[in-house]
């Protein structure tokens, strides 16, 4: 049984490098809190099985490279090592040991003492900081740090600087949703570090650093098969925080780069490219701190893009690409080709039976050779491909933090508020293809909103509705075999079956739909309606537009995200005890009364959420600004428009405001609802009508 080791004895004379087909550091929260209770609940004298580190010996070939490093590896005889599998839990040990350097260089005692001179465990900081984080040469400012990513990783600079504190000669980092997690991390046990009482802070922070360095426990491995190591990476990295699909995808392109016939030189190309599109993608995924972008949601979109959609389980893409585009039996296989050798550079992966040019001919002198069925031009090209989208990707989701028009911008962010769905690949595709203008972008835009309110939100279609025919679309904008025109033709026709022969919409149901939201479960008519906050939101849109005020009056963040409050109100509340409610009101049965309540126009946004008693009050008291709450004079364009127009609040007042807010929903997604009373009955107020 092999010996278990801990993390003192691992790093004597040792370098070890995060070689480039690894992600970055991916713990969060919950990984750092397991991590964190493992080492307090840990009892004086006992170790702790912290898992597997594997490791690959790095070749000379490698390490000679290594202008900071090799100095280190040829004159004080230190093994240069790539972290293959534990990285993450390593990572996690050293950015511990410098939080605990940190914080005791901080503790009263020592502000005045030369920081070099203060111990921990019988360790001086300097000894400690050899043995863990760099060491510098003797006359010279170079440094080599003990652990860390190799140069070209973004997360190179940012270990360095923003981690280990230490100088840099370009100070210039490329932050990543990686690089977010790194300083996370550091927080996080730097505040835990200092939850301990000051009095027996030194005590402690000396427990902690001895039970991280001598009490966990490592099985540690060194890989001897050089090509072996990617295989091993992929199937040891189940433990811990798992690898995502987009993860793996690069270290195996990064493995297929072994496996090619080529020169040395093609093949550290295809690897910096590779590397390079990598870099770019998870800078985009990590762009927006505080909404960092799923790896995997990005990879399947880019899949349906470039290569196919498949109506299989959910995690078909990843499959295709592993085991069928970018499997090593594709590289290794060759295939005879003959090539016009003027046109012998420009091999591409014609697998793809849709990208193979039928009419292309051969001009001038030709030959034969062999090529892998997968060319590594295809690889470099993909990976060109996903690098390109990454930012495109990044501007669906971001469109106010981008460089789209304004008019763009708009559209954009009206999709991500109802909920783009299915259609993000496709616009995607409308940005990534070059020939799209802004003006043909706006208009797939407008047509995708229209298709997603009147499909999903009146409809009540299923939510894979025509995703397939979409999902495609966006494959053949890339590739040219589409235009913009026919998509949005497309969006406007798969919708005619909601429409009646003279062009009115068919009501039927969406009014059933609704009319059980008035009869059964909560009885909490459009309330309840999953459009509801999305409509009210573009009607404080168009007013807000009509308005000579430039200045928004709802955030649509806090409009859905209230806790504890409410942002859309029942201007006739839903539990009317008051008199003033009760003399207006008492003519109605119980359940004409939660009609009302219901119904579309008594519904109001909010500039400010209220607490859900103060939707009691009088209406002449929600009307105007008191002492006790905001009143609709001073609250969003809706509740100005309210108050202006209605002196009083019956059940004429509810009429009017919510017809007034169908022929919005008319004007703003070109529908036809129907005559007066075709919009009371849906409304589920036609007793009105009835009595005149």
């Amino acid at each position: 049984m092999q010996q278990l080791t801990n993390i003192d004895t691992i790093f004597k004379k040792k370098l070890f490098r995060i070689p480039d087909y690894q992600r970055g550091y991916a713990w969060q929260l919950r990984q750092l809190t397991d991590f964190w209770e493992d080492i307090n609940t840990l009892e004086e004298g006992k170790n702790h099985y912290t898992g597997v580190l594997s490791l690959e010996e790095a070749p000379k070939t490698e390490w000679a490279t290594w202008e900071e490093d090799s100095w280190i590896i040829e004159n004080k005889g230190y093994n240069p090592f790539f972290v293959v599998d534990g990285q993450q839990r390593l990572t996690t040990c050293i950015i511990l040991i410098q939080a605990i350097l940190e914080e005791a260089l901080e503790l009263p005692q020592n502000i005045h003492q030369n920081k070099e001179d203060y111990e921990i465990c019988d360790a001086k900081l300097s000894e400690i900081r050899k043995d863990f984080i760099f060491i510098q040469r003797s006359n010279s400012i170079l440094r080599s740090y003990i652990f860390g990513y190799e140069k070209d990783n973004p997360s190179y600079e940012f270990l360095k600087t923003k981690i280990f504190g230490e100088a840099s000669s370009s100070n210039q980092y490329q932050e990543t949703l990686y690089t977010q997690n790194l300083e996370n991390a550091k927080k996080f046990f730097r505040d835990n570090l200092r939850v301990f009482n000051e009095n027996d802070r030194h005590q402690k922070l000396a427990t902690i650093y001895k039970k991280v360095t001598q009490n966990l426990l490592f099985n540690e491995y060194v890989i001897q098969n050089d090509v072996d190591v990617f295989v091993a990476f992929e199937t040891m990295n189940n433990r811990g925080k798992k690898l995502s699909d987009l993860e793996l995808l690069k270290n195996r392109l990064i493995y297929l780069t072994t496996l090619y016939r080529e020169d040395d030189k093609e093949k550290d190309e295809l690897r910096k490219r590779i590397n390079n599109s990598w870099k770019d993608v998870y800078y985009q995924l990590g762009k927006n701190k505080f909404n960092p972008l799923n790896d995997d949601d990005f990879l399947k979109a880019h899949w349906i893009m470039y290569f196919k959609y498949s109506r299989k389980a959910g995690d078909d893409y990843i499959h295709f690409l592993l085991d069928e585009q970018f499997s090593p039996k594709k590289v290794l296989k060759q295939v005879p080709v003959t090539l016009d050798i003027q046109d012998a550079k420009e091999i591409r992966d014609v697998s793809d039976d849709d990208l193979v040019d039928d009419e292309s001919t051969h001009n001038g002198e030709q030959k034969t050779t062999t090529q892998s069925v997968l060319p590594i031009q295809a690889v470099s090209d993909y990976a060109k491909s996903i690098q390109e989208s990454s930012s495109q990707w990044f501007k669906t989701f971001n469109p106010l933090l981008s460089d789209c028009t304004p008019e763009e911008q708009k559209w954009l962010d009206c999709l991500n508020r109802i909920g783009i769905g299915y259609f993000r690949p496709l616009i995607m595709s409308s940005f990534v293809t070059h020939n799209v203008t802004p003006d043909q972008r706006i208009e797939l835009f407008k047509a995708i909103e229209r298709f997603i309110f009147v499909a999903f939100r009146l409809s009540q279609a299923r939510g894979n509705y025509r995703s397939s025919e979409f999902y495609n679309a966006s494959k053949d904008l890339y590739y040219g075999k589409i235009d913009i025109a026919t998509i949005v033709s497309s969006l406007s026709e798969r919708l005619e079956y909601t429409f009646n022969e003279d062009g009115t919409f068919k009501l039927n149901v969406f009014q059933d739909f609704i009319s059980n939201k008035f009869k059964y479960g909560s009885k909490d008519g459009f309330y309840g309606w999953r459009g509801i906050r999305y409509f009210l939101y573009e009607y404080e849109q168009h007013l807000f537009e009509q308005s000579k005020n430039k200045t928004q009056k709802i955030l649509w963040n806090k409009f859905i995200n209230s806790e504890d409050t409410v942002s859309i109100e029942h201007i006739l509340p839903q539990t009317p005890d008051k008199q003033c409610w009760i003399d207006s009101f008492n003519k109605y049965s119980s359940v004409e009364l939660s009609a009302l309540t219901n119904t579309l126009g008594n519904l109001l946004a909010l500039s400010q959420p209220k607490n859900s008693s103060l939707q009691n009050y009088c209406y002449s008291e929600k009307r105007a600004d008191n002492d006790t709450a905001r009143g609709y004079f001073n609250g969003s364009y809706s509740e100005n428009r309210v108050a202006e127009k209605y002196q009083e609040w019956t059940s004429e007042q509810i009429k009017s405001r919510s017809l007034e807010l169908l022929s919005f929903m008319e004007m703003r997604w070109n529908i036809t609802l129907g005559d007066e009373t075709t919009k009371l009955k849906l409304l589920n107020i036609d007793f009105l009508q009835a009595r005149g």
